[in-house]
């Protein structure tokens, strides 16, 4: 729908995709990066997601980070590059000129995986 403008862009940040539940030292999860209701993020769950988030629009289209390792290491935060200090989209990104075919995928989670999840989340916070 936006390809071909060149005053706006909407670029999927998949920073979310691939992403495990954070775990203790022991194996359990990690239960600081949710709120008490265990479905929402806490401020340290916020703060990893933005940082994810920021890394993400950082990265040229293509080679996104699709996870998430919840290490709390602000070390990790990315810097714009001097050589190309933007955000990516497609067309900065080197697609902007090629007939790259910018079909919808389909998505890499089942719908009823987020149903189940959903439902298991609002069961276990209510217990």
């Amino acid at each position: 729908r936006y390809g071909n403008r060149e005053d706006f862009a909407v670029v999927m940040q998949p920073f979310f995709r691939n992403t495990l539940l954070p775990q203790d030292t022991i194996g359990r999860p990690d239960l600081s990066f949710f709120a008490a209701d265990c479905f929402h993020f806490s401020v340290r769950g916020y703060a990893e997601m933005a940082m994810a988030l920021w890394n993400n629009m950082l990265e040229p289209v293509g080679e996104k980070q699709t996870y998430n390792n919840f290490t709390h290491d602000r070390s990790k935060l990315k810097c714009p590059n001097p050589e190309k200090p933007f955000l990516f989209t497609w067309r900065n990104s080197g697609f902007g000129n090629s007939d790259l075919d910018l079909k919808e995928t389909e998505p890499s989670v089942p719908y009823w995986a987020v149903i189940v999840a959903a439902v298991a989340g609002v069961l276990v916070g209510s217990l």
